[in-house]
C-alpha cells in the first residue's frame, strides 16, 4: 500500500482512529522510504521532521522477543542490502540516530546513517521476560500477560510499564533540536516506533497493539515539542536536495 502527501495531528481519541494497523510499505512488502526533506510548516513557521526506520528483522508483534539483543542474522543483512539503494537518501539527514538493539546499530551502519546511540530510545524494560516472545511469555504467565496486555499502567514482569515507555519515547522525541527545517532519521526496532506513533497521535495506550510495522519500512512526523503531526508520503514524492 502507497499514501500520498497525507498528515494526521495529534489529538485523536479511541473513537476517532479509524485503522486497525498503520503499515507503510509497497506492494511486495518493500520498505517505501517516506519524503524527508520536504519543508512541513505550520502556523508557526517551520517544523522539525524526524522519520522513524524499522530495524531489519523479524517485526511481527508475536515474534518479536522483548529486549532482544540478539545481533542482525544473515537473513536480515540480506534485507539492509535489498532496500539500501531506496533508504540511503536519508543519510543526508542533519542528526541520525539508532536504538541500542544490536539489529538497530546494525541496520544504520549498513545503510550507511553511522547513527548515534540513544539510550532513550532502548525497547521496553521487560524484567524477567526479556528475550520471550509474547507467546512464551503467556504460556509461562498467562494471568500476568492478560493483565500487562488490559492495563497499560502494569507491571507484572518487573520491569517498565506500557505508559511509561511510551512517555519516554516521546520525551526523547520532544527534546530534539528544534532549528528550523532540522532533519532526523532515526533506526529502531517496531516496539519503539510504535510507542513513537501513540504519542505523536496522543492515542489511547491500548492503541500500540494495533500499529503494525513492518521491517525497514520508514514513517515521519513532524512538529515541534508537544505539537507532532503524523506525515505519510509515497516514495514518488521525495525530492533530492540540490
Amino acid at each position: 500500500m502507497r499514501t500520498a502527501g497525507t498528515a494526521v495531528s495529534g489529538g485523536l481519541s479511541a473513537t476517532s482512529l479509524p485503522v486497525s494497523k498503520i503499515d507503510v510499505t509497497y506492494g511486495d512488502d518493500r520498505a517505501a522510504p517516506l519524503d524527508l526533506f520536504t519543508p512541513a510548516t505550520d502556523d508557526r513557521g517551520m517544523a522539525l521532521r524526524v522519520t522513524f526506520v524499522a530495524a531489519a528483522g523479524s517485526s511481527s508483534v508475536l515474534a518479536e522477543r522483548f529486549e532482544d539483543d540478539r545481533p542482525l542474522d544473515q537473513a536480515g543483512w540480506n534485507e539492509v542490502q535489498r532496500v539500501a539503494h531506496e533508504l540511503l537518501p536519508l543519510a543526508a539527514a542533519d542528526l541520525r540516530y539508532c536504538s541500542p538493539a544490536p539489529r538497530s546499530r546494525a541496520t544504520g551502519d549498513g545503510l550507511g546513517y553511522a547513527p548515534l546511540v540513544q539510550l532513550a530510545l532502548r525497547d521496553c524494560g521487560m524484567g524477567r521476560w526479556r528475550g520471550l516472545t509474547l507467546g512464551e511469555a503467556m504460556a509461562r504467565e498467562p494471568g500476568a500477560v492478560d493483565a500487562w496486555l488490559a492495563d497499560p499502567r502494569a507491571t507484572p514482569h518487573g520491569g517498565e510499564s506500557l505508559l511509561d515507555f511510551i512517555g519516554r519515547v516521546g520525551g526523547w522525541l520532544d527534546t530534539r533540536p528544534a532549528d528550523d527545517d532540522c532533519t532526523v532519521v532515526a533506526v529502531a526496532v517496531p516496539s519503539v516506533i510504535r510507542a513513537a506513533l501513540v504519542y505523536v497521535l496522543k492515542a489511547p495506550p491500548a492503541t500500540y497493539w494495533s500499529i503494525d510495522v513492518r521491517s525497514l519500512s520508514t514513517i515521519s512526523v513532524t512538529g515541534r515539542a508537544g505539537r507532532w503531526s503524523l506525515r505519510l508520503e509515497g516514495a514518488s514524492t521525495q525530492p533530492t536536495r540540490a
